[in-house]
C-alpha cells in the first residue's frame, strides 16, 4: 500500500525535491520524471521509478494508476500525498500527475552498440539541456541508436532535459566521453563522422552519408573546433537563405538525421 506523506519536511520530499540539483544527482545516482506521458513511456520502455509520488487525481487516473501498481510490485517506494508537495516536489506551477525518482543509467561509450542503429547523434558541448533533451526527442523520431555527448556538456537528466526528451531518455541510449576517447572508440569500428560546419562545401542534401552514420553537432555559439571538423571523414553544411547565419544546435541536428534517413530511402 503506497504510504502517506503530509508534511514537506518529510525526508523522501526532500529526497525528491534534491533531485533537482546536479550534486545531488550523482551522489544519489538518480534522477526526476514528471508527468504521466513520460513516466509511462518509461513504463513501456521498461523502466519504472525506485521512488513515484502522486496526490488523488494520480491515484485515480487510468493510465496513472497501473504505473503506481507496478512501482509497487517492483518493490518500489510509493508515496501519497497532496497538490502542494509534489508542487513543491517538481518546482513548477502545477503539481503533476505523477513524480518519479529513476535509476540514472552508466554512461560510459562501452554501452554503445553501433549496430543498434544506422544512426547516431553526437553532441559537443551542448550548454542548454533543453536543446540536449530536444536531440534526444529527434533521435527517438528518427530512430537513432542514442545521443553522444563529448566533453563539457549539461546534464541530460536534469529535470529541463528529461522534460524536453517528452520520454525519449528511456528510448535512447546515453554515453558521455571526451573527444580523444570518443575518436578513439569510433575508429576502433565502422563508422562515418559527419560534422556541420559554416565553412563546409558540401550540401548537406548532395553529401552521400555511410552507415552507421554519426552526426556531429558543435555548441551552440561556437560550433565545432577546427581540430575536431579536421577529424570528421565529412563535413556538410546547412545553406542559409535568411539573415540568419546558423541554426539552432537541435533543429540543425533534427535536419541532418531526417535528411540522412531521407538519403538512404
Amino acid at each position: 500500500m503506497p504510504r502517506e506523506v503530509t508534511g514537506f519536511s518529510n525526508t523522501t520530499v526532500k529526497r525528491l525535491r534534491a533531485l533537482r540539483d546536479k550534486k545531488a544527482r550523482r551522489a544519489e545516482g538518480m534522477f526526476l520524471a514528471e508527468g504521466l506521458r513520460i513516466m509511462a513511456e518509461a513504463r513501456d520502455s521498461g523502466f519504472l521509478p525506485e521512488i513515484i509520488a502522486f496526490a488523488d487525481e494520480g491515484a485515480k487516473h487510468p493510465l496513472a494508476a497501473p504505473i503506481i501498481a507496478a512501482t509497487e510490485a517492483a518493490g518500489g517506494d510509493a508515496i501519497h500525498t497532496s497538490d502542494d508537495i509534489l508542487t513543491k516536489m517538481s518546482g513548477k506551477d502545477n503539481a503533476p500527475l505523477l513524480i518519479g525518482a529513476y535509476r540514472q543509467p552508466p554512461t560510459t561509450l562501452d554501452r554503445i552498440d553501433r549496430r543498434a542503429s544506422d544512426v547516431w547523434i553526437v553532441a559537443q558541448a551542448l550548454r542548454d539541456p533543453g536543446n540536449i533533451g530536444t536531440i534526444l526527442r529527434t533521435g527517438d523520431a528518427v530512430g537513432a541508436g542514442g545521443l553522444i555527448l563529448i566533453d563539457d556538456c549539461a546534464d541530460p537528466f536534469s529535470v529541463e532535459g528529461v522534460r524536453a526528451s517528452m520520454g525519449a531518455i528511456f528510448t535512447q541510449a546515453i554515453a558521455a566521453a571526451p573527444w580523444a576517447e570518443f575518436l578513439a572508440w569510433l575508429r576502433a569500428g565502422d563508422g562515418q563522422l559527419v560534422g556541420t560546419s559554416l565553412t563546409a562545401s558540401d550540401d548537406y542534401l548532395a553529401a552521400r552519408y555511410a552507415k552507421p552514420c554519426f552526426l556531429l553537432i558543435g555548441n551552440e555559439q561556437q560550433g565545432l573546433p577546427a581540430d575536431y571538423e579536421a577529424d570528421c571523414d565529412l563535413l556538410v553544411k546547412i545553406p542559409m537563405a535568411g539573415r540568419a547565419d546558423s541554426l539552432n544546435a537541435a533543429v540543425a541536428a533534427a535536419v541532418m538525421a531526417f535528411q540522412v534517413r531521407a538519403s538512404w530511402r
